[in-house]
């Protein structure tokens, strides 16, 4: 369809030029929307009736398009209405977007724990976000957010989000290991801006508190058994997204830059600095398979405290290394996979998964040499699948399994909603 559409314009701006005039947009359709506002998707696009025919411009609004969670895909058509002016008519298939989710999982202690929620991707057909999830893990959590990339013009929006988040996290001391009940409560703004099809800038800050309470396992006297601390956090983020979606292939490099300055009230938890940059590469093989490659580079200030702030997770970063076993004041870490799909229906797929994980961390207080020990480098290979449905947003379980191949390695399975990466 693609490759018709661009041949038409071809044929047709020989045509507009064999006679010396330029082809104008006369009217612009769009067809197939059924919840989507077609005043919104007018207002995001680029191409504009009155407008000179532009090719380019065309595929990079569909591009734009296949971005937005509502649209599953995207293609457009030109039809001659005279001799200078044409109709072009963008043909949008829609996403279902009201989307509830579910996960089950252990928690540290292997007690049943499990995340429930529920999230709208097109709120007033106008491509706003708004979900809440409700979680217990031994306690409970709940959080809110909106996200509204459009709300002010076709670059600038608003996301709020508000989250009261409590667990049993590990603290790692070089004697041994202490659990703590943890709780981080607050309230997060971002102000989001789109310089151009590829480039976006989300700038912001949250104020929130974090609350560390004792419950088992080995104590200093150098670290609190209770500790309650006001923070509030400065982030800015910057994505360059040159990612083109088709269904469930995705083609192209992404980079996401994310830093934050996080000043504290009380020297127990002091002021840090935290940067890190995900650099993902993805391929299309043939018609049936999909290579995606995220490597994942960051450093914080290196202070010597348990409560460092990158974690080594099964969730987060290697499948199958186990909830929370590590922190860091650095980090590296690469994940590889290779998606080939086995069923492809009108509305369901099945991707079966083969990957490679692996990484390192900077001890806290630590050198980058730290990045070459043997006890810091994890390696887990594993396989998993993926169960998709073509016409819900997101509606990806997943299920993988990792191995680990490097010293004191463990092994387990992973779930959750959405691709890894």
């Amino acid at each position: 369809m693609k490759l018709r559409a661009v041949l038409i314009c071809f044929l047709l701006i020989i045509y507009s030029n064999a006679l010396g005039q330029e082809l104008t947009i006369n009217e612009i359709i769009f067809t197939g929307l059924k919840r989507t506002n077609s005043s919104f998707i007018s207002k995001i696009i680029t191409s504009r009736k009155g407008d000179v025919l532009d090719t380019l411009a065309l595929e990079n609004d569909i591009l734009t398009l296949k971005r937005l969670p509502p649209v599953a895909n995207a293609t457009f058509k030109i039809k001659e209405l005279s001799t200078h002016t044409v109709q072009v008519i963008f043909t949008i298939e829609e996403n279902f977007t009201l989307i509830p989710f579910a996960n089950l999982f252990s928690s540290s202690n292997d007690d049943f724990a499990f995340r429930l929620g529920l999230q709208e991707f097109n709120l007033l057909g106008r491509n706003i976000t708004l979900g809440g999830f409700y979680q217990y893990d031994i306690f409970n959590s709940y959080g809110i957010n909106v996200r509204a990339p459009y709300l002010f013009s076709n670059k600038f929006g608003l996301a709020l989000s508000y989250n009261d988040f409590t667990t049993q996290e590990p603290v790692f001391f070089s004697e041994a290991t202490a659990d703590y009940k943890y709780n981080n409560k607050g309230i997060e703004v971002l102000g989001l801006y789109q310089i151009n099809l590829k480039n976006t800038v989300e700038i912001g800050f949250s104020f929130f508190s974090e609350d560390y309470q004792y419950i088992n396992g080995f104590t200093s006297n150098e670290v609190p058994t209770a500790l309650n601390v006001d923070k509030h956090l400065w982030k800015l983020l910057y994505n360059f997204d040159a990612l083109n979606y088709h269904y469930q292939y995705i083609n192209g490099f992404k980079s996401a830059l994310n830093l934050q300055y996080v000043q504290s009230t009380n020297s127990n938890l002091p002021d840090f600095v935290i940067g890190f940059n995900d650099f993902l590469f993805y391929k299309r093989i043939g018609q049936k398979g999909n290579l995606a490659n995220r490597v994942r580079l960051g450093l914080a200030t290196n202070s010597d405290s348990p409560f460092a702030p990158f974690t080594l997770d099964n969730n987060l970063n290697i499948r199958g290394v186990g909830n929370t076993i590590d922190r860091g004041t650095g980090a590296i870490v690469f994940n590889t996979e290779y998606r080939h799909t086995l069923i492809d229906k009108e509305w369901f797929v099945l991707q079966s998964n083969i990957f490679i994980d692996g990484g390192s961390w900077r001890n806290p207080g630590g050198k980058l040499s730290d990045f070459n020990q043997n006890e810091n480098i994890r390696i887990y290979p594993g396989v998993g699948l993926r169960f998709m449905h073509k016409k819900v947003f997101n509606a990806i379980f997943r299920i993988d399994y990792g191995y680990g191949v490097t010293k004191d390695a463990t092994k387990g399975l992973v779930f959750g909603i959405g691709q890894y990466f």
